[in-house]
């Protein structure tokens, strides 16, 4: 690591696939559904049978226009589709319909905030559309088997310019672009079930040098810790190799996430030439000015710009807004509760984001809820929120009250009026209680008198305890400690 600070730097450079939310395939009206029997989503398009034609499917044009716009690239008012030339068991066409010399998307960027909190641009080469090869199946005690279901799914290829600079930073532009195309509801992002694939190229270089390293391409790459850990593997590896004086071979490994460490899986001297050429059977992609500019207005607000919006407009922490601007459904339920609010005021800001950072994120990552489903609808949470603010409940009270809201479903103000739950405020009742606790506890009391103030917590609590949890706390520290003021000599 030490090697890595003071005398090499890395120079990493990645290539994510996002597979996109469309209901059929790129080029035919094959469903794109996960989880289908194998072989059973597929025709004789996907499957390359001779004389089939391929017809583009219009929204995999829209989403690419919409992810570039959101990540400031040049959309191209023609772009072609190539043939990508391979040979591989789950490719029963030979080839990839994919781009090659005449992408849609280029020269963009993506910012990330690094750790110190400084922003950094990641130039974007390219993103192109492609279609995906089917799944090779080694692990069923049998040869090779396949499922071809995948192929012909349209994806989003994003190709990073070589600006990453250390594993960190290539976690943190994952995790942006992750978020990115969920905002954008163009892809679920979901690596586990192979939606968001990374694949990464990485070199290093004696510090000051501007002319590149010998790269290697790491695959296999399924969750964003596997990325930081595989970069850090080869960086280290590549580091270890120059300093005793051996060479960096130009090669594809393949990280082996059980033993951490990279494999070679074969040099690119030996690797495939793709041969790539205009496909014959498809017209150039035509997008006009109109096109982009509608797509350009339907755009949803980026998460970057909501989270700096939120800590504006809301005034809540920016720790706050990070997370509740970390995905698009928890922003959007955040907003909706605080349009709930009778009192738009900095402290019910504080409470809704409270609220949904704590009790609600609690149920959705126990119970893997999808926030757009969550059973405590948004302006419910508001009136609950309400109650608290206008000193109707306590906030120990709203606790037992969301509870119940989870389970039943019913609103806030019917289960506290069912419950009995409203809060005591009134003053002269609260006294005739703390006078009680007081006589029921006079060594506590000679020992606050003594100077021992943390028994003031303890009588707090009992008078709460009397009150079953109804008394406004606000009003019980005050009387409280009026009245042991009054009790000194």
């Amino acid at each position: 690591m030490a090697l890595w600070n003071e005398r090499y730097e890395p120079v990493i450079g990645l290539e994510v696939h996002a597979q996109l939310l469309t209901e059929s395939k790129a080029f035919c009206s094959c469903s794109t559904h996960f989880g289908a029997d194998p072989n059973s989503n597929v025709c004789p398009v996907c499957l390359g049978m001779p004389g089939v034609l391929p017809v583009l499917n219009h929204q995999v044009v829209e989403f690419l226009i919409r992810v570039g716009l959101a990540t400031h690239c040049s959309i191209a008012p023609r772009s072609i589709f190539a043939r990508k030339n391979y040979f591989y068991p789950d490719l029963p066409k030979g080839y990839q319909i994919s781009q090659y010399e005449e992408p849609i998307c280029t020269n963009g960027f993506v910012t990330i905030e690094t750790d110190d909190g400084k922003r950094k641009d990641i130039g974007l080469t390219r993103i192109h559309m492609e279609e995906d090869a089917g799944k090779s199946i080694h692990d069923q005690d049998a040869d090779t088997l396949v499922d071809v279901n995948r192929c012909g799914v349209p994806l989003a290829e994003i190709v990073t310019e070589p600006d990453i600079r250390s594993p960190r930073e290539a976690y943190l532009y994952l995790t942006k672009i992750r978020q990115l195309v969920r905002y954008l509801e163009i892809c679920d992002g979901n690596m586990e079930e192979g939606s968001l694939r990374c694949d990464a190229n990485v070199s290093v270089r004696r510090v000051g040098e501007t002319v590149l390293g010998t790269k290697t391409e790491i695959k296999n790459l399924n969750s964003f810790r596997f990325v930081e850990k595989a970069l850090e593997f080869e960086i280290n590896r590549q580091i270890d190799l120059l300093e005793s004086g051996g060479k960096v071979v130009q090669e594809t490994l393949l990280w082996d996430a059980g033993q951490g460490v990279a494999v070679p899986m074969r040099s690119k001297e030996e690797a495939h030439d793709y041969r790539y050429f205009p496909d014959p059977d498809l017209v150039p992609v035509l997008v006009n000015a109109d096109w982009i500019q509608q797509a350009a207005k339907a755009l949803p607000e980026g998460p970057t710009g909501r989270r700096d919006r939120f800590v504006d407009e809301y005034m809540i922490p920016k720790y706050d807004a990070d997370i509740l601007t970390s995905e698009k459904s928890l922003a959007d339920y955040f907003e909706a509760v605080v349009t709930s609010l009778r009192s738009k005021t900095v402290e019910n800001f504080k409470l809704v984001s409270n609220w949904t950072m704590g009790d609600v994120l609690r149920v959705v990552n126990t119970d893997k809820v999808d926030v757009a489903k969550f059973p405590v609808k948004p302006e419910d949470l508001g009136e609950m929120i309400n109650l608290i603010a206008d000193g109707t409940i306590s906030g120990k009270i709203a606790k037992d009250v969301f509870e119940e809201m989870l389970t039943s479903g019913q609103s806030p103000k019917a289960i506290v009026k069912r419950k009995g739950l409203v809060q005591v405020s009134d003053a002269g009742a609260i006294e005739q209680m703390i006078d009680d606790v007081l006589m029921k506890n006079k060594g506590q009391v000679e020992s606050y008198l003594g100077g021992k103030v943390q028994v003031f917590g303890f009588l707090v609590g009992e008078t709460m305890k009397a009150t079953k949890g109804k008394a406004n706390p606000k009003i019980v520290n005050e009387l409280l400690k009026k009245k042991l003021e009054s009790m000194k000599p």
